[in-house]
């Protein structure tokens, strides 16, 4: 019950958006339940028409006992009315319905042709309109969930993608809601029709025989602890098997992403050994989990044949007419026909709580770096952008930057350089508010950053990275992405202005090629140049370059840091370089050591002060120019 109270509370705002079919589905539910109880009045009454007419003086007998049965005991208006509402029908039916003994005419023929198949086509209708409006409403639910989450997803910061796997938010977005999903169309539409169907199916038992009634129910309730039981085994199998499918998804994404590698290295037998141990693990839980969901069947069949047993055995032990005994084992059947699939439905809860409650998890994460209510505006970029004593630490370990101090000037080139992790792309995560400072103001044009609105502030920003990311889209649209809704002419512009055009009016499609999935279909510096022309048609006043040429050869090199000089043009930038030779026209070049700056100055001045920066420059086989020259004299 709590199961259902959580999942309930959970889906409740998606499932009100669709009240109307929602409701439309539950009462289908109800009528599709109570339709069930039509069969054993069916029954009892085709058989009753199929035995031998009772003699005048078995029914003067029968109507005998029953006017002592209600002088005893008095019926109910309840009673009374079933009753009339009883003879009612059967007087409609009569003529309409074969008799032993009666000659057959084309109505009564076509009536007992018809009578059960109209029964079952009203019944199946039903339940199929049901199960249609469910799943109607179960797919608009998980496509409205999936949406939220990933709004939610999108909303978190860098330090929640930091630490989670690729499998873990495909375990979220596919796996959870999946099993939401099963729960709604399957789980709740059982939940609505076979509490009905067991409802209306043993009231018309009950209506009929009270005492064979309770006869056969009386194994229901050892149903329930090992239904309880089994529910919860499958409730820590499916958790299990959450997380090792998980670990499933990040490795296949880890592995097939790295194949180079993996192929390069002979890798492949130590990778089919991971693949080997989590699959063993998922047998293992996959078994244990449909031992849990299977062991439930053979239970209530088992319980169901004895009720069954033990009404068979009192009919004949009652001298039943063969109509009671005939409608009483259709009911029978009926009724622990929906038990059986009510003895399934916590498992579908179970699992579905699981989902639930790491999705609840999720959605009350709250992002680190948040965005004020009344975030003031940014229109343009027009002074400085300035760090005032700015510390930061990622999450346990010790301080990236320490008391950091720059001022940037608009107009002016600045390069970084510094041994790897000296704190370079710290300072750049910064900038784009990835990260908040521990400690100390991060300012554009006087205003701390945390005061303004992200889209504003980041729409002043391009950034060009060693990490090249395009998407499966058209080449058009990967341009595009730097500015929604750039016209063609834009993207063509910005394209050119990359040095790109030429190369992609020579791809099959033009513009419109995809570039396949991680770009594999392009070379190294086709696709940065593309991730350049992005940045062009931002026409962003900063620019950002955090080691956007480490990756390419020499060649490739070149290529993108021609496009990148010409977008630097007229801006304000911010270089983090591995390579130090592309520095060389910086307005000013800083060196950074362990978060902190250790140097700063002009490419040759660093050269001749024989520092950090030069120390670097050596391991590149640079040197300052009159060292050079001095070395060539000699």
């Amino acid at each position: 019950m709590n199961n259902l109270k959580n999942i309930f509370r959970f889906g409740w705002p998606y499932l009100k958006r669709y009240k109307g079919r929602l409701i439309t589905g539950i009462l289908l539910g109800f009528l599709f339940g109570a339709s069930n109880a039509s069969f054993v009045w069916a029954t009892k009454t085709l058989f009753t028409r199929l035995s031998p007419p009772p003699s005048q003086e078995k029914l003067a007998a029968d109507r005998a006992e029953q006017e002592r049965a209600d002088q005893k005991n008095p019926p109910g208006v309840f009673k009374t009315e079933a009753k009339k509402i009883q003879r009612y029908l059967e007087s409609a039916m009569d003529p309409l319905l074969p008799t032993m003994g009666r000659k057959l005419d084309w109505r009564q023929m076509i009536g007992g042709l018809l009578l059960l198949p109209i029964l079952v086509c009203f019944r199946g209708s039903v339940g199929y309109l049901n199960t249609y409006c469910m799943a109607w409403v179960s797919e608009r639910v998980i496509k409205d969930l999936r949406l939220d989450l990933l709004h939610k997803l999108n909303s978190l910061s860098m330090d929640y993608f930091n630490k989670s796997t690729l499998g873990e938010l495909m375990g979220r977005v596919n796996g959870d809601t999946q099993a939401l999903y099963r729960c709604m169309s399957l789980g709740f539409s059982d939940l609505i029709k076979e509490p009905i169907t067991v409802l209306a199916v043993a009231a018309a038992l009950f209506w009929a025989d009270w005492k064979l009634t309770m006869l056969s129910l009386m194994f229901v309730p050892t149903i329930v602890i090992p239904i309880r039981i089994l529910s919860k085994k499958a409730k820590k199998a499916f958790k299990s098997g959450m997380q090792e499918g998980m670990g499933q998804d990040s490795l296949v994404v880890e592995v097939y992403s790295s194949i180079k590698i993996v192929k390069a290295f002979c890798l492949e037998p130590f990778q089919m050994e991971r693949f080997k141990k989590i699959y063993d693990r998922l047998v293992r839980i996959g078994m244990k989990s449909t031992q849990a969901k299977e062991l439930i069947n053979p239970i209530i069949e088992t319980v169901s044949v004895m009720g069954l047993g033990v009404v068979i055995i009192f009919i004949c032990y009652t001298h039943k007419s063969i109509p009671d005994m005939a409608s009483f084992l259709t009911g029978v059947v009926l009724l622990y026909t929906p038990i059986k699939k009510l003895g399934g439905i916590p498992v579908y809860f179970q699992q579905a709580n699981v989902g639930a409650e790491r999705l609840m998890a999720l959605f009350a994460l709250e992002p680190t770096v948040k965005e004020k209510v009344d975030a003031t505006p940014l229109t343009g970029f027009k002074t400085e952008l300035t760090f005032e004593n700015v510390t930061f630490a990622y999450p346990g370990k010790s301080p990236a930057l320490k008391n950091f101090s720059l001022t940037i000037p608009r107009g002016m080139k600045l390069g970084i350089a510094g041994e790897s992790g000296s704190g370079k792309s710290t300072l750049v995560s910064l900038v784009l508010r990835f990260y908040d400072p521990t400690s100390g103001l991060i300012k554009i044009d006087g205003h701390d950053i945390r005061d303004l609105s992200m889209t504003d502030m980041r729409g002043q920003m391009a950034l060009v990275s060693q990490d090249i990311v395009l998407f499966d889209q058209t080449i058009a649209e990967n341009i595009a992405n730097g500015k929604p809704g750039a016209t063609r002419e834009e993207i063509e512009a910005a394209a050119r202005a990359a040095y790109a055009h030429e190369f992609i009016m020579a791809l099959p499609k033009g513009y419109e090629t995809r570039p396949g999935e991680m770009a594999k279909n392009l070379s190294g510096g086709q696709k940065q140049r593309l991730c350049i022309a992005r940045a062009f048609v931002r026409n962003a006043p900063i620019l950002i370059l955090d080691e956007a040429t480490a990756s390419l050869d020499a060649v490739a090199e070149g290529e993108v840091q021609a496009a990148i000089d010409h977008l630097a043009e007229h801006r304000t930038v911010i270089c983090i370089a591995h390579r130090l030779s592309t520095l060389t026209n910086t307005d000013r070049i800083i060196v950074m050591d362990n978060g902190r700056i250790v140097e700063q100055g002009h490419f040759e001045e660093l050269l001749q002060a024989d520092g950090s920066f030069a120390n670097l420059a050596r391991k590149q086989g640079l040197q300052a120019k009159k060292n050079l020259v001095a070395q060539r004299a000699t």
